[in-house]
């Protein structure tokens, strides 16, 4: 239990207004129908998979209801897990029950109870003013409609990895070539495209473009010869592949540079692990990633904020000792797997000790349904409030005044001057 500075502190902590700098919401239908939105979020399938339930439940002809009673029916086997705390906030806070333990004769009440309360017609506005949210962060496919939302209020973002690692396929040029009128097929019209993408979105308000990477890309300059040569090959090797997504990743730094955009980094996902794992429940790290593979990215663009995802602690050491001798590289959340309070607590430590607290984007949510926004960030803000009060307060560094401050500027300052809301 923590004691009273810590729950001052985190109380003083979920006051502050938040920005979430990156999540999957759609804008269109923000916020969840049925609990079948809440569980069927990736990490509730992947537990309730590792613990031992079938995949026949997740299959969609399987009922919105019948999918909620199988999961939960495995609830008490992850009931350990931080996962379920975020449930469990989720079943507190917006369906005003509050259960100690879930069990799954629950399961139809609770279904019941979410249809209802998710059915109200101010529901958004509800999650809105209970989470104290001000604006969210998308994450857009470059084709994606960016109309019919508030995008003061849902902040698009353009998510490039599509671009830099599928521009060989022909459904990807078409795509591009409908949404911004140009046959992308050598160097030149490349570039005319993604200036024509980075005008669209920023015509909308966009405030980032982003971008996640596998363990074994290193960002290098590419002439535009080379690049020539990789799109005008019919069957492109591995080689002509990798020149393309090295180019046209340098391309996207260039018109960050130019429009102004920080350039999100999410960098070590190794894709489909687990090959046959529940949808998104595929995908590990592993530690091969070195930040020493960017280093002629941010050594060349020293005037592009790059905040930096990753995946390890052992990442997020070398993320710190970037982020302390680097200008243009920014510590950004806690992404994924190191997105449980044991880890968070060591990673935000190393980063508060070492990295100037000007350089730091605390957390963000990755939710892809509103309701998550305030437990993922009630979590981290736990997490933040005892460290402040470990590591800061209680040795004399800060007082408590100080030390929430701090704790705004990692949960909403840093956030407004990086991004420029």
């Amino acid at each position: 239990m923590a004691d009273q500075l810590s729950q001052n502190l985190f109380a003083a902590l979920c006051e502050i207004p938040l920005i979430d700098p990156h999540s999957h919401i759609e804008p269109l239908s923000p916020v969840s129908k049925t609990l079948d939105d809440i569980l069927g979020y990736h990490y509730y399938t992947e537990l309730a998979h590792s613990a031992g339930m079938s995949q026949a439940p997740l299959k969609p002809d399987v009922s919105p209801r019948d999918r909620v009673r199988a999961i939960i029916a495995h609830m008490e086997r992850f009931d350990n897990t931080a996962q379920y705390a975020w449930f469990m906030e989720i079943v507190r806070v917006f369906l005003g029950k509050n259960i100690r333990r879930l069990d799954e004769v629950d399961a139809d009440a609770l279904f019941d109870l979410g249809e209802k309360t998710f059915a109200q017609p101010d529901w958004e506005k509800q999650v809105f003013a209970k989470t104290k949210l001000e604006a969210i962060f998308l994450t857009n496919e470059f084709d994606d409609p960016l109309e019919g939302f508030d995008t003061t209020k849902y902040v698009p973002c353009l998510r490039t990895d599509t671009l830099v690692f599928k521009l060989h396929e022909s459904a990807t040029k078409e795509r591009l070539a409908k949404v911004t009128g140009i046959q992308a097929g050598d160097a030149k019209t490349v570039r005319a495209a993604v200036r024509k993408l980075f005008e669209r979105f920023t015509a909308k308000n966009a405030k980032a473009c982003a971008i996640s990477l596998p363990p074994n890309f290193s960002p290098v300059a590419v002439s535009d010869a080379e690049l020539d040569a990789a799109l005008m090959a019919k069957a492109p090797t591995d080689a002509e592949q990798v020149a393309t997504s090295q180019a046209v990743f340098w391309m996207l730094a260039e018109h960050c540079r130019e429009f102004k955009l920080p350039f999100d980094l999410m960098i070590g996902v190794n894709r489909r692990v687990y090959e046959t794992g529940v949808f998104q429940g595929q995908d590990l790290f592993d530690q091969r990633t070195s930040l020493l593979q960017y280093r002629a990215l941010f050594n060349a663009f020293l005037d592009v904020k790059f905040p930096v995802s990753v995946l390890c602690g052992i990442s997020n050491q070398e993320l710190v000792s970037h982020s302390w001798i680097f200008p243009n590289v920014i510590t950004s959340g806690h992404w994924w797997y190191s997105n449980i309070p044991a880890q968070i607590r060591t990673d935000l430590t190393g980063r508060l000790q070492a990295v100037p607290k000007t350089k730091q984007i605390g957390y963000y949510s990755d939710a892809y349904k509103l309701e998550f926004v305030l437990p993922k960030f009630n979590m981290y803000r736990r997490v933040l409030a005892n460290v402040l009060a470990d590591e800061f307060v209680r040795p004399g560094q800060l007082t408590e005044t100080e030390a929430v401050a701090l704790g705004k500027r990692l949960l909403r300052d840093n956030t407004r001057e990086v991004f420029n809301v």
